[in-house]
């Protein structure tokens, strides 16, 4: 069983991540690749103490890019849209932004 911190990776503060998260009650997070939709459940669960409604994953691809001559790819990653139960309070950290 991994642990919190290897599953969770980061929460995701972009402009998309703060409108998800003001209209439909959801964080996100860039989760582990293997992770499962229980194993991110169960981290966000224990690591802020609150209750999920549901996890929606997505893997994104990594982009091409280039120095020069030197082409390459950036490494796949996934994130996580985590939905909470009705009348869950948001985490701290996301409060002040």
């Amino acid at each position: 069983m991994p642990t919190l911190y290897t599953v969770i990776r980061r929460p995701l503060i972009t402009e998309k991540g703060m409108t998800v998260k003001e209209t439909q009650n959801t964080l996100v997070f860039e989760v582990a690749l293997k992770a499962t939709k229980t194993e991110v459940k169960q981290a966000v669960e224990t690591l802020f103490k609150i209750k999920v409604e549901g996890v929606r994953t997505a893997t994104v691809e990594g982009k091409e890019r280039r120095r020069g001559k030197f082409s390459g790819y950036r490494p796949d990653w996934k994130k996580a849209y985590v939905r909470l139960k009705e009348g869950e309070k948001m985490p701290e950290y996301l409060n002040s932004l």
